[in-house]
């Protein structure tokens, strides 16, 4: 998956339902709002609420500091 990947603009979280942001170094996509992480797996995003995986403050700090936003339009 890549910031430019038309994908990003639909998908959500699937508990909140906001917007999720691109991580491409973590292989993942971030809720900050929950701060859960969400694993992409061969590119494909694993968006089940059991996927989610709670993150530190610290990861959280370095999630946000490297994270690519979304797409919107």
């Amino acid at each position: 998956m890549t910031p430019d990947d038309p994908l990003l603009r639909i998908l959500v979280c699937p508990l909140d339902k906001g917007p999720l942001t691109l991580v491409p170094a973590a292989d993942a996509l971030y809720n900050p709002r929950l701060r859960r992480r969400y694993p992409v797996v061969d590119g494909v995003p694993q968006l089940l609420p059991s996927s989610g995986v709670p993150v530190s403050d610290d990861e959280h700090e370095r999630l946000v500091s490297g994270a690519e936003p979304s797409p919107r339009s």
